[in-house]
């Protein structure tokens, strides 16, 4: 048995005849595992941790089930998910006339609404590009909008357009863009954040999307009644994350408010994930601007609440052409552009490394990809474990420099078309053929030494774990290409102990070892006997967070002895 040093009172909780997987190489493999004080005290046989059973202990039977360290959630969106939830979601809907029925009845049940809003719309939701005058058909007289699945790309109609103060157009910083018609008015596609940011404003939310969009803070500061709404919405996303065993997360958004946010939730105890936030940093900021995220590390540094990164964006997406490639895309003389200029970006990475703070891009082309490690490289930091997420498509002479400069693979089992909600059918239009073998790569990378951390980028995605690890394991090779898949281990670990890893969280989770934070979540089945394909089938049993049960959906603990 492994114990937790000194422990000299009984265990508050102690889970038997399960199958854990520790994701400790010390010992892989268990039966039993006991909580108290927010940590873990023990990992063994049922006969070596049941010593610690006192009166008062709660003894949980797993009866074979799985149990994991805590999913870690390297790269989501808490905020705008937890926002999202009661939007109109448009994910697999197809054709105008379902796109209309379901715009009206949402519009039916809540007729007090500013802004319309529906997520996760298909690009090829209808036979041709969608404009204004598409959506003016749904519904012409309140404004509407719909965003992508990526977030980002929105289309919106005439009204909103109109109320927004973008329909005759808006000068934007690059790669934004405000499309216009050849009438002269916008044609109703808005691409990037700065593009649509006037749209969602509408909703009154728009202070929530600062992080991402500006790198902002709120100015008026939300006041209490104004901050106990947003409260909420960070909670409806949190119970959806615990529902999914996820006890950690990467917020890729996020400003000193969002932190202040989390903050009072925890002291009023209702934080049930711990959350790293970053300092979001824009190509048009000075390096000055960087004394904001020395400042956020400094004053985040619990167990919940963490900052200490700094995110940026390289390019944008392939669906609307915006990620930066190294060659034309597919019948187009049409590659984009970085975001940062190369010196430029150099330049930052120097610095933000110097204040020993770690680094995360949105990298997507093979252009963007290769700019990000040339920062990186640069910098010259490996220890600070600086990461790209994403890597949609890299080139080949970039791969072994991955794990040369010791830099992380965030990488999202979903994203591949094909292997999970994203049509095979989107490969042909943003790549080209004989470069298939170089997208989405993940076997690869890890082969040539790159760090693995999984993720599903929620709400671009469903944020289920359980999902996410089938779309990993049954994804099916493009036709010609290698097979990217890892293994099941390696998949669970890039979840885990990976993720936590990546996050410089692994001294505090990650794994499940004497010590660390009593963060755990069990599978309702025996992982490694349930076909792969059945895996997003399988629910979560049980999901505890710094020894606190977050999610319980049989009254397990309630009913233990």
């Amino acid at each position: 048995m492994r114990k937790l040093e000194g422990v000299g009172v009984s265990a508050e909780m102690i889970i038997i005849n399960a199958k854990v997987l520790t994701m400790d190489e010390g010992r892989s493999r268990a039966e039993a595992v006991a909580l108290g004080g927010g940590r873990i005290l023990a990992v063994g046989s049922r006969a070596e941790v049941a010593v610690l059973a006192g009166r008062r202990t709660r003894m949980v039977d797993a009866e074979g089930r799985t149990l994991l360290p805590g999913f870690v959630e390297s790269h989501m969106h808490l905020v705008l998910g937890g926002n999202e939830l009661s939007n109109l979601h448009l994910g697999g809907v197809q054709g105008f006339d379902m796109l209309a029925r379901l715009f009206r009845a949402y519009a039916a049940k809540n007729p007090g609404l500013p802004l319309l809003m529906a997520q996760g719309a298909a690009y090829e939701i209808l036979e041709h590009p969608v404009t204004r005058h598409d959506l003016d058909r749904v519904i012409a007289d309140r404004p509407i909008a719909m965003m992508s699945p990526d977030l980002h790309t929105v289309w919106a109609n005439t009204a909103a357009l109109q109320a927004a103060g973008i329909l005759h157009g808006a000068e934007m910083p690059p790669g934004h863009v405000v499309v216009m018609g050849a009438d002269g008015t916008a044609a109703g596609k808005l691409l990037e954040f700065e593009a649509f940011s006037p749209v969602l404003a509408l909703t009154g939310d728009l202070h929530l999307q600062l992080g991402i969009a500006t790198g902002g803070e709120p100015d008026p500061w939300p006041d209490a009644a104004q901050r106990a709404k947003d409260k909420e919405k960070v909670a409806a996303g949190l119970a959806h994350c615990a529902m999914h065993g996820i006890t950690s997360m990467v917020n890729m958004d996020g400003n000193r408010y969002t932190c202040v946010l989390l903050k009072e939730m925890e002291a009023e105890g209702r934080l049930t994930a711990r959350v790293k936030v970053p300092f979001h940093f824009k190509p048009h900021m000075p390096l000055s601007e960087l004394d904001r995220a020395s400042a956020m590390a400094a004053e985040f540094t619990g167990e919940w609440v963490t900052s200490g990164f700094v995110k940026m964006f390289m390019d944008g997406v392939v669906d609307s052409r915006t990620a930066y490639m190294l060659q034309d895309y597919p019948g187009t003389t049409e590659r984009s552009a970085p975001l940062f200029e190369a010196e430029w970006f150099k330049d930052i990475c120097r610095e933000i490394s110097r204040r020993d703070l770690q680094i995360a891009v949105h990298a997507i082309g093979d252009g963007a990809v290769r700019q990000t490690i040339d920062g990186y490289e640069a910098a010259g930091r490996p220890d600070l474990r600086h990461r790209i997420e994403h890597i949609e498509l890299i080139d080949r002479a970039d791969v072994p420099r991955l794990g040369a400069l010791g830099i992380t693979a965030s990488v999202q089992p979903p994203h591949p078309p094909g292997a999970m909600d994203f049509p095979i059918s989107a490969m042909a239009h943003v790549f080209h053929r004989d470069r298939w073998k170089d997208a989405y790569l993940t076997r690869t990378l890890a082969d040539n030494g790159a760090h693995l951390a999984f993720a599903s980028d929620w709400p671009v995605t469903d944020v289920s774990v359980m999902r996410g690890i089938q779309a990993a394991l049954t994804r099916v090779p493009y036709d010609g290409c290698q097979d990217e898949r890892v293994g099941l281990m390696e998949t669970l670990r890039a979840y885990t102990a990976g993720g936590a890893w990546a996050a410089h969280m692994d001294g505090l989770t990650g794994t499940l070892k004497p010590g660390l934070a009593a963060d755990l979540v069990l599978i309702d089945g025996d992982i490694e006997a349930i076909p792969a394909e059945r895996l997003g089938q399988t629910g979560i049993a049980l999901t505890i967070a710094g020894g606190r049960v977050t999610y319980d959906p049989t009254g397990m603990v309630d009913k233990a002895a």
